[in-house]
């Protein structure tokens, strides 16, 4: 048995010997000024660090998720390298003997050789993009397969050393995969909304007419095909742009159920319609990030069907900003995620009016810069008191999480407004970042959160820019914000 394992490792190790003197012996035009630089650029990561950055700049929200999930692949592919590959396999560097000076690193690495880091890196990154965005990991991959070629070709690795790396960086990439998906779904759990007991059964989709927002972030992809075939007698209805709230509000007035297709602001856009019609909302989650479905607990398309064919919604609660006292006003708006003044609106229009001229990610790096740096606190009146603030936050429930913007609800049904209040003073960046990694600690020197039913909001400078659900409005001098507990009937299974 010895025998025979000794005689397997020294066929692998002569097999080994053998392509890395073929690739030593053989000329590569062009490849002496390429693949040294392009080895030495992917030192430490850096090369993959400015690649996800240029990705966040200019890609869609998508392609800056499919960065992070290839960053995250590469952190795991590295510590796995480092803490188990390199001591497990104690196998020394190549013999340089036969491999062009030209082709040599200035400085060789002092580490062992089996498996080779850059190549697990480079797969990683490489894969961890791929499983979320396919297009950026097509593009991705022929720089993977050079930077793990340039190991061999410069004479710092065995072949073998980059056929085990590209495979542990594959791996990570989907084991990142897995945990990520993990992490969603177990947010989507639903919360204890009270149970509607009189929401209609649709279990032909009779009744129910579906408004699908053809502009919005995955809309084409959400799974329409098969809504249509589990529902076949309901309606659908494409539109976009300025037309999406009238044809909202037609839908509502002519069917039983309302349906909508989109992003958290186009089903802000079809639950005012709905709460205006009193009737029922059915939600297809269709947009980029789909913050609402996933705090409602809805998983996709398929959880909707079954849940209007069966009847099952529950009530939730529905915050909502009024212009002076009169809670009749047609001017009042709603929204199901939050509502906020300051810093944020003020971020978002900056964005909004860039966005088409210089693309979104360089839009809002550009945004974020003028804001930090030139935004001003809005001095007005809460409750009677005058304030000055950098940022007024109003959540519809209670808001979980730290960082840069609290994450998820555990429930919609709470009736009461998460309210975050960062004082005015000092700079906006260092105060902002305190307040979002302070979370919903009720007092701190530079932040404040409570719970409320309402709020009044008066002295409101005028021009100031206020935001709900992503959409962007200027504030009156005044408004009233309110929490209207199982306002609305919304559509999830059981």
């Amino acid at each position: 048995m010895a025998d025979q394992e000794l005689t397997w490792r020294g066929a692998v190790a002569r097999g080994d010997r053998w392509l890395f003197d073929v690739v030593a012996r053989r000329h590569w035009p062009g490849a002496d000024r390429v693949l040294p630089r392009l080895g030495r650029a992917a030192n430490h990561g850096v090369l993959w660090g400015g690649t996800a950055a240029a990705i966040a700049v200019f890609g869609s929200a998508g392609a800056r998720k499919a960065a992070v999930r290839g960053l995250a692949s590469l952190a795991l592919a590295s510590a796995t390298i480092n803490t188990v590959g390199k001591w497990s396999v104690r196998r020394p560097r190549p013999v340089l003997d036969g491999v062009p000076a030209a082709r040599q690193l200035a400085t060789q690495p002092q580490t062992t050789s089996f498996p080779s880091g850059h190549s697990a890196s480079a797969f990683a990154f490489a894969a961890g993009v791929a499983l979320e965005s396919p297009g950026w990991g097509a593009a991705l991959a022929p720089v993977a397969a050079s930077v793990a070629f340039s190991r061999v070709y410069t004479g710092v690795h065995y072949p073998s050393d980059v056929l085990a790396g590209a495979a542990l960086g594959v791996a990570a990439g989907l084991v990142v995969r897995r945990l990520t998906r993990d992490v969603e779904e177990a947010r989507i759990v639903p919360g204890d909304e009270r149970t509607a007991s009189a929401a209609p059964a649709l279990p032909d989709g009779a009744g129910l007419t579906v408004v699908v927002n053809s502009g919005s972030g995955s809309a084409a992809a959400a799974g329409l095909d098969a809504v249509r075939e589990r529902l076949p007698k309901a309606e659908f209805v494409e539109c976009g742009g300025p037309e999406l709230v009238a044809e909202l509000a037609r839908a509502a007035d002519r069917s039983t159920v309302l349906g909508v297709c989109g992003g958290d602001g186009t089903i802000n856009a079809a639950a005012t319609a709905a709460l205006r019609a009193g009737i029922p909302l059915a939600v297809f989650p269709g947009g980029t990030l789909n913050h609402f479905a996933l705090d409602l607990g809805l998983a996709g398309t398929e959880d909707t069907c079954r849940a209007v064919a069966a009847g099952h919604a529950v009530h939730i609660g529905v915050g909502r900003f009024t212009p002076g006292p009169d809670p009749e006003d047609p001017r009042a708006g709603y929204f199901l995620n939050n509502f906020s003044i300051g810093a944020y609106p003020e971020l978002l229009g900056h964005r909004l009016r860039w966005a088409p001229r210089i693309g979104g990610g360089p839009a809002a790096l550009l945004a974020a810069w003028r804001v930090l740096r030139a935004q001003r606190p809005v001095r007005l009146t809460l409750a009677g008191r005058p304030r000055s603030v950098w940022l007024l936050f109003a959540g519809n429930g209670t808001y979980h999480g730290t960082g840069p913007a609290p994450r998820y609800r555990e429930s919609l049904g709470e009736g009461l407004l998460d309210v975050r209040l960062v004082h005015g003073g000092g700079r906006p960046g260092p105060r902002l970042l305190a307040a979002a990694l302070a979370g919903p600690l009720t007092r701190s020197p530079v932040h404040a959160a409570t719970r409320l039913r309402s709020l009044r909001v008066g002295d409101i400078p005028a021009g100031t820019p206020l935001a709900y659900d992503g959409e962007y409005a200027y504030a009156p001098a005044a408004l009233v914000l309110e929490e209207l507990p199982d306002a609305l009937t919304v559509y999830r299974p059981r």
